[in-house]
């Protein structure tokens, strides 16, 4: 009698049970229904994040997009699409070339760190390309523009007063090419650049020079025209140079030295300054100019 009674509590818990179970599962699907707000917070849902406008481009259309961004001059746009066709297809025959693409877009764009950066990696990553020569001439016009700002972009400058730094950088960079690729399409017009930037280096030597004379630094004058004579031969500023350190020796009663170098100058220009020499008198920059008016030297 007491097990049939056990058995009969026994199953009036196991119907009690099945009982809350069900209702506990109605609740659970009426909170779901009433406020399914509740079941997205802890979802890994991501659709509210931007999405990616180019995430279904193929690479043929990176490609063409780009082009036709670098061909509006669309620099920032450019960049930005070959950066996504270089990380979404970086074995593709696309990829090298945009990698100088790359480097292009921003040398247009005025961001000459980026630019040396992506042009390098060109040169490291494709040593043996065809037309890595080109690599080579864009380093080359990236730090021979570095200096530049925006008023020497609409206003004509001596570009010898700008900071020699990123010239011989330059210098350096157009004399790699000619030396590693003599024979390349962009040689002749490395060396009229290399041409340039020795007459321009030079003049900012000269520059210097002067200053010192009217400060009265007479050594430091003669040692900066030595320099033009090391340094920068066959340069338009080489007369104006000897007569710098020939009026500073006599400053400093170093008559010896002066008379030598004014032997110099007599036995190279006996027939005259040439014609590329002259007018180089010295001319300060505007910015100069407004300093000296305001009694500062």
């Amino acid at each position: 009698m007491v097990s049939s009674c056990s058995r009969s509590r026994l199953a009036e818990c196991a119907r009690r049970l099945v009982l809350l179970l069900l209702l506990g599962s109605l609740a659970a699907c009426s909170v779901t229904k009433d406020f399914p707000s509740l079941m997205n917070m802890f979802s890994d849902d991501e659709s509210d994040e931007p999405r990616d406008e180019y995430s279904a481009y193929t690479e043929d259309q990176f490609a063409e997009e780009a082009k036709i961004a670098l061909g509006e001059e669309r620099w920032t746009k450019a960049i930005q699409l070959y950066e996504k066709l270089e990380a979404r297809y970086p074995f593709g025959p696309y990829t090298t070339q945009a990698q100088i693409n790359i480097a292009y877009a921003y040398y247009k764009n005025n961001e000459p760190d980026s630019a040396l950066a992506a042009v390098d990696r060109f040169i490291k990553l494709n040593p043996a390309h065809p037309n890595v020569d080109y690599a080579y001439y864009l380093k080359g016009l990236i730090n021979y523009n570095r200096g530049l700002t925006f008023l020497d972009r609409f206003v004509p400058t001596d570009p010898s007063q700008r900071d020699p730094g990123a010239a011989r950088l330059a210098f350096r960079d157009f004399e790699e090419l000619i030396t590693k690729f003599p024979d390349s399409r962009y040689a002749e017009d490395s060396r009229k650049r290399i041409t340039a930037l020795r007459n321009n280096l030079a003049m900012y030597e000269l520059h210097v020079a002067e200053y010192y004379m009217r400060r009265g630094a007479y050594l430091a004058a003669s040692r900066r025209g030595a320099e033009i004579l090391r340094n920068y031969q066959r340069t338009p500023a080489v007369p104006e140079a000897l007569e710098i350190m020939e009026a500073a020796y006599r400053k400093l009663e170093l008559d010896d030295l002066a008379d030598d170098i004014g032997r110099v100058y007599a036995f190279n220009y006996a027939n005259g300054v040439p014609a590329e020499a002259e007018g180089l008198d010295y001319e300060p920059a505007l910015a100069e100019r407004v300093m000296r008016s305001m009694g500062f030297e």
